[in-house]
């Protein structure tokens, strides 16, 4: 048997850590003195304790680590699909940092030259276009943002196949309708839709008209700085707001290897905002 302090030290772990391990029945010493309390490991939990480990170095919780001890024990396959769930997971992490890291090293290039790191929103384009009435099948739902890559794939699958059990016929590329009028972490007020050009059961006009537009090609995580653009340049030509935002998707984010192939469509309806110099211009040619 080992002592606990021996126990921890050749499994790198904290005497602490190894009580509360005990506490919540991750892992229970061997035996326990009944007189003076001491704690022992045997010398067979010592690979349990480096299994512990390794799942940790994984990124999986205490929580899900008792449900994998036990799912062992009961030689279930619960194991290998938690394996490859964190696998997947840790691969879109590492993805995540290595963008984070490029843009990064823009910024550092950026300072370097004596550059703002804002300075990119002044590559950002925005244009003044006028988009026609469309005809939408859509599903709209509240989406929270880390559940939106699944909404996304289940509601445009119902679109799919409710398009081709309808014999419809698809007259533009997937787009996402906001509502919202801000944001929320309990969810967005998400509309998925398709442009159609027959009218069926559930389908309806949207009449964006003037529209502020912005193509972006890359990572949606730049859709904030797009955003923020589109509402900054609105301000200063003096246009406002008239419908719910929306995206037009060009490539499919589910189907693009690399997010920087991805090539989005950012739209945001607005119209002239009258002045009171203008407003009573107008009054006054009226009159005469």
């Amino acid at each position: 048997m080992l002592s606990i302090g021996e126990f921890s030290n050749i499994c790198k772990v904290s005497t602490k850590t190894l009580r509360y391990y005990a506490e919540i029945g991750l892992l229970e010493p061997g035996e326990v003195n009944p007189e003076n309390g001491y704690r022992y490991y045997a010398i067979e939990q010592l690979e349990k304790m480096l299994f512990i480990n390794r799942l940790k170095a994984y990124s999986f919780s205490l929580d899900e680590i008792k449900a994998i001890l036990r799912a062992e024990e009961v030689r279930d396959d619960s194991f290998y699909l938690a394996l490859v769930r964190k696998k997947k997971e840790i691969e879109r992490q590492a993805d995540y940092y290595r963008r984070i890291l490029a843009q990064l090293e823009d910024d550092i290039a950026a300072v370097q030259q004596g550059k703002s790191i804002m300075s990119y929103m002044e590559d950002i384009d925005v244009r003044l276009v006028d988009v026609p009435k469309m005809c939408l099948l859509s599903i709209r739902k509240n989406v929270r943002q880390e559940d939106y890559p699944a909404a996304y794939l289940a509601c445009y699958e119902k679109l799919f196949k409710r398009i081709a059990a309808d014999k419809l016929t698809m007259a533009g590329n997937p787009m996402v309708l906001f509502h919202s009028a801000e944001y929320a972490p309990s969810g967005l007020d998400t509309e998925f839709a398709v442009p159609v050009q027959e009218y069926a059961t559930g389908t309806k006009d949207f009449c964006p008209g003037l529209c502020l537009k912005t193509v972006l090609r890359g990572a949606y995580a730049q859709l904030s700085s797009v955003y923020a653009k589109q509402r900054e340049w609105a301000e200063k030509e003096g246009y406002q707001n008239t419908n719910a935002l929306f995206e037009v998707y060009l490539t499919d984010p589910s189907q693009v290897a690399d997010v920087n192939d991805n090539v989005t469509e950012i739209y945001y309806p607005v119209k002239k905002i009258m002045s009171g110099n203008q407003t009573k211009t107008t009054l006054w040619s009226g009159d005469r």
